[in-house]
């Protein structure tokens, strides 16, 4: 073996001891701590924030889907968190599932003119929530009141709800304030108008959400 191929051997050892690319780790700019929330109005970061739904396919299995996009505002003073306001739009057209098929049937047209479509139609409307009051049920948890608009129809729900964390972003992305939560609840979709294939499909719809928001 030749001498200029000992020191080629070395360092190829050598890097492969060694993450490509490796570098100090940053701390996460968010925190568990409530302390770290800061009062103001704060738009939704549409790129994560998620509203999953999940309904019983004929006994057989869950079904999941997502809606994303969302878009809204939060008002939030942390010394008066009773007090918070959120109005969100959700973007039903753009509802996702793992299965083209079924999101297309999601959002098909009527087969005739002026005919009912199974579920939301072509081009559906937005789901608007708007809070009407906020529970205090922890430091880190609420139930958050308000009236959700769905196909046309307004119906109240409570949001169970649990704080996820605060903080502010590095400088080298944008240094804003942001805060997060995660949500629950329950509705009948037959309430909204969509009763199409129930009890086959349950009628109960399990919403999981996800909402950030950055100031």
């Amino acid at each position: 073996m030749t001498k200029s191929i000992v020191p080629a051997l070395c360092l190829a050892a050598l890097a492969a001891t060694v993450p490509l690319g490796a570098q100090p780790a940053m701390p996460k700019p968010g925190s568990k701590s409530i302390a770290g929330i800061s009062g103001g109005t704060y738009k939704v970061d549409s790129w994560h924030t998620l509203v999953t739904w999940r309904v019983d396919h004929m006994g057989f299995t869950p079904y999941t889907g997502i809606f994303g996009d969302v878009t809204g505002t939060l008002e939030l003073d942390p010394k008066r968190p009773a007090a918070a306001k959120v109005d969100v739009t959700i973007p039903v057209a753009k509802v996702t599932t793992a299965s083209a098929a079924l999101t297309a049937h999601l959002l098909r047209a009527p087969k005739d003119a002026g005919g009912k479509p199974d579920f939301f139609g072509a081009d559906p409307a937005p789901a608007h929530f708007v809070s009407t009051g906020v529970k205090l049920l922890g430091k880190d948890h609420a139930a958050i009141s308000g009236t959700l608009t769905l196909n046309g129809v307004t119906k109240p729900v409570v949001l169970d709800t649990m704080f996820y964390g605060a903080g502010k972003m590095p400088a080298m992305m944008g240094g804003s304030d942001g805060v997060g939560f995660t949500a629950r609840t329950t509705i009948k979709r037959s309430d909204f108008g969509l009763g199409f294939g129930v009890p086959m499909v349950s009628d109960a719809v399990a919403l999981d959400i996800a909402a950030g928001f950055m100031k």
